[in-house]
């Protein structure tokens, strides 16, 4: 079947061109705790101790959707990434992906994160299950789809907080002043793949897997270990899928020669193109620069989204990109973030 994408994504030739956050030091950006090779080989152990945890996402229709978000450098206003979250949950995306900078570095602001992803999380699960309930005594939520609470089987927040289906990649912003050590307490691995079976709800036999690669880019390069690692069909790419998707946060293309904006080296810009071709990628998702573009090369749709966070975009706007994957083909189409922060 020949496989298409239909764009019906419209550029935002209104979005402020900004490739840093406020406050951050040009050194601190640069200069980060953890370089390529470490995060790699620290996240490699750790993908292979915990693959339990990236398990296939299983949907029982040919269709389903998934959203994209980028660069929400949180702070202490989480209202922005709240947001998305709410708008996954309402659309019943079957997952979202972040592509970096989704914190700027600071222990607090990782309280506010985890604690962000930790509601999204609960009221997530008060979708799933028919019932659910506040447990006082031990401070925390219970879930189930029995609504007899003397007899029934309830589950914990903890049960389930390994699948809440949220998968980000990691930005230079979230490697600055020695984070990774924040960023990796909350995520683990700044690489891995996850797949989207979906499954015929009557013999219950898998018929299509769409296959999720996400890539460590947060210096500007994958690096000699993560190289290798995409060579390996074992670990990165069998070639039995429907459609294949990337995430990563450093774009590949400037928006404009003008741009300030790090970019890969060429020699990996065309190792990473030439891989995209060899996987049949049928889109690639890209943040970093702050800027929308978007273009196709070789039969692979390449798209860098803006910047979600509120202080980058304080205006309300079209900041996500939902995928609509079916049997016919992608469509992307861009979603308004409407949250606007309180002027001070």
């Amino acid at each position: 079947m020949q496989k298409t994408i239909k764009y019906c994504v419209a550029l935002l030739a209104t979005l402020a061109v900004m490739t840093s956050c406020d406050k951050v030091s040009p050194t601190g950006v640069l200069i980060a705790g953890t370089g390529v090779e470490d995060r790699v080989e620290m996240s490699y152990a750790y993908y292979q101790g915990h693959k339990s945890e990236y398990k296939a996402i299983l949907v029982y229709e040919d269709s389903y959707t998934f959203l994209v978000g980028a660069d929400s450098h949180l702070a202490t206003d989480t209202n922005r990434l709240a947001e998305m979250f709410d708008t996954a949950r309402v659309a019943r995306d079957v997952l979202v992906a972040h592509l970096g900078d989704i914190a700027d570095t600071k222990a607090e602001y990782y309280i506010h994160l985890d604690n962000t992803i930790k509601a999204a999380c609960e009221e997530w699960l008060k979708s799933e299950f028919t019932y659910n309930y506040y447990d006082k005594e031990n401070n925390e939520w219970r879930f189930s789809n029995d609504k007899d609470l003397d007899s029934a089987f309830w589950y914990y927040y903890d049960d389930f907080e390994d699948e809440f289906p949220f998968f980000p990649v990691v930005g230079n912003h979230d490697i600055t002043h020695n984070g990774w050590a924040l960023w990796s307490s909350l995520f683990g691995s700044s690489f891995y793949v996850v797949d989207v079976s979906v499954v015929d709800p009557k013999t219950y036999k898998i018929k299509y897997v769409d296959h999720f690669i996400f890539i460590d880019s947060a210096n500007g390069t994958i690096g000699k270990k993560q190289a290798e690692l995409l060579e390996d069909d074992n670990i990165i790419y069998s070639g039995k899928y429907r459609y294949t998707f990337v995430f990563t946060h450093t774009n590949i293309f400037r928006p404009q020669l003008w741009q300030f904006a790090s970019t890969f080296p060429r020699e990996e810009t065309y190792f990473l193109l030439n891989k995209f071709d060899e996987w049949d990628v049928d889109a690639v998702f890209m943040g970093h620069v702050h800027e929308w573009d978007e273009r196709e090369i070789g039969g692979t749709y390449y798209l860098t989204l803006p910047s979600m966070g509120e202080r980058n975009s304080p205006a309300p706007g079209e900041y996500l990109v939902r995928a609509n994957v079916s049997n016919d083909g992608v469509e992307l189409e861009p979603v308004m973030m409407n949250y606007t922060p309180n002027k001070k």
